[in-house]
């Protein structure tokens, strides 16, 4: 980073200082006018003394005092705020640099007067530029990946959808029992469509807070048991064991059981999709006097540095190389819609990653005064 610097750090106030350089000016040019007249008088008695026009050379002898004392007071006082008229120019010259776009310069500080203070504001204000131009070029970046990542995937599902209709209009099927395959492949994806469009539009609602939630009093280890029984017959199909330890006695959330169960099915399925086969995913509950937590583990290949800190941001798919068990891939959204949903419900969602282990955690609280939304 450039950094156009001041010379000396003074901390008084701008004002009391060119006062104080004005009033020593003018003391240092009566000094002078005195000590010119002293050193000249002797010259002026003989010039009286000998000319007649005394008057024309009064005259001349105070325009010469004059001349004396203006000229030593103007150089004294452009010697005693040299160093300031040069801060000041650097100060324009940096000023310049930054308003030519280059965002990297600042200007050090190392006054504390108003000097240092207009420096700290040029330096705020240059910082707050850069950052907000990175912000847009991070949000013009994100619209660009957005666009592209809902084209690639409705494009997929709706291409296949095309072909199918095709084969069957034009009747490119052998028997009854082709045709019926084609229009269940053609119905899936259909339904694949239609959930990642629900996921758009879940999480766009969700993400402007466009939302109500409907909270009431529900049992959460009872949401999660029934959310088991759902989930356990299609992981064994995929060769995936599913161990609970859920807790005995009633856990009373306020929530919107319908957002919530959607935000604990998209941490299932994608723990399904990413799970190595086979393997063993837990779902684990645990209380404590304020809060509930909800812990969804599961084996799956190891995830990078990067991968993992991207994992919760929209469209983002850690690996099209990894193991998604036979089941489509989305839209990169279910992750983001589980954390908005937590969110929401004044909890928080966190991950770890250890290995061959990955773990959601839902943190609830356990009792909330938050109002309806």
């Amino acid at each position: 980073m450039n950094k156009l610097q001041f010379r000396h750090k003074r901390k008084t106030n701008i004002r009391w200082h060119l006062l104080f350089n004005c009033v020593l000016s003018f003391i240092i040019s009566l000094v002078v006018i005195y000590l010119f007249s002293f050193l000249t008088s002797y010259i002026l008695n003989k010039m009286l003394q000998t000319s007649a026009h005394v008057l024309i050379i009064g005259v001349t002898w105070a325009f010469t005092l004059f001349v004396v004392f203006s000229c030593s007071f103007t150089v004294t006082f452009f010697l005693l705020t040299r160093r300031m008229v040069n801060d000041l120019i650097t100060l324009e010259k940096g000023l310049d640099i930054i308003a030519q776009g280059n965002m990297d310069y600042r200007v050090s500080i190392i006054r504390e007067d108003e000097l240092g203070r207009v420096a700290a504001n040029i330096n705020r204000m240059a910082e707050r530029l850069q950052q907000k131009i990175i912000q847009e070029r991070e949000s013009e970046s994100a619209k660009m990946e957005m666009i592209t990542g809902i084209s690639h995937d409705l494009r997929t599902p709706l291409t296949s959808i095309i072909g199918y209709m095709e084969l069957l209009r034009s009747h490119s099927f052998h028997n009854e029992e082709e045709q019926l395959r084609f229009v269940e492949n053609a119905y899936n994806k259909s339904l694949h469509l239609k959930k990642m469009l629900d996921d758009l539009f879940e999480y766009t609602r969700l993400s402007w807070n466009d939302v109500r939630l409907q909270l009431e009093p529900i049992d959460l280890a009872e949401l999660v048991n029934q959310l088991y029984f759902e989930y356990e017959p299609i992981a064994r199909e995929h060769g995936i064991t599913v161990i609970t330890k859920l807790v005995d006695e009633p856990v009373i959330v306020m929530m919107d059981s319908e957002k919530m169960a959607r935000a604990i099915d998209n941490l299932l399925i994608n723990a399904l999709k990413y799970s190595l086969t086979p393997s063993t995913v837990h779902i684990t509950m645990k209380r404590t006097d304020t809060q509930i937590y909800i812990e969804i583990t599961n084996e799956g290949i190891p995830l990078t540095k990067e991968q993992e800190r991207r994992l919760f941001e929209r469209f983002y798919k850690a690996d099209y190389s990894r193991n998604h068990n036979g089941i489509q891939t989305g839209a990169g959204l279910g992750l983001s819609i589980a954390k908005n949903i937590v969110e929401l419900h004044g909890g928080t969602l966190s991950f770890s990653h250890l290995g061959k282990l990955f773990t959601f955690t839902i943190y609830l609280p356990l009792t909330t005064d938050r109002t309806r939304l």
